[in-house]
């Protein structure tokens, strides 16, 4: 593992431990040419998954581009990273298990939505309102009315 901090190819593992889920392993590293230190993770990746973007065009998945939209939906909202960290995980499980190497952007986008909806209402508007491209206020109105719904049917329930 290379050095973040002087770019030494020779990092020697320190400590290893599974994360709370047991989805990965974290590892802290030392650097022995310029003993700096830095935390690594592990994950299994069952397969490449290939993201097929609305215009066409096809990029590999990255997971970081994934759980930095959504740290962005859910900043300074109350809710736990580990809850967060399962959310992704599952997420990025489903898609590695549905058995197609290829995924719509859209499929993704409609995952994560359903996955903060669970989480956080302010946040899943927040990942609503740019995935859908809000252009007006008036636009928030029919995501609005699914909580409205979805309050009502939990009075009646």
């Amino acid at each position: 593992m290379r050095c973040p901090f002087c770019g030494g190819l020779d990092t020697q593992v320190k400590d290893s431990r599974p994360t709370d889920d047991s989805g990965a392993i974290r590892r802290r590293r030392v650097c022995p040419d310029c003993a700096g230190r830095f935390t690594t993770f592990e994950r299994v990746q069952l397969r490449e998954l290939t993201v097929v973007k609305k215009t066409g065009r096809r990029a590999p998945f990255d997971r970081e581009k994934l759980a930095r939209s959504v740290q962005i939906a859910l900043r300074k909202r109350p809710v736990d990273s580990e809850r967060v960290d399962r959310m992704i995980n599952g997420l990025v499980r489903q898609l590695e298990s549905s058995g197609e190497a290829e995924v719509a952007s859209d499929t993704i986008g409609e995952l994560v939505m359903q996955g903060l909806k669970n989480l956080d209402e302010v946040a899943y508007v927040r990942f609503a309102s740019v995935y859908r491209n809000f252009r007006e206020a008036r636009d928030f109105g029919p995501l609005l009315d699914e909580f409205a719904e979805d309050g009502k049917k939990a009075e009646q329930g």
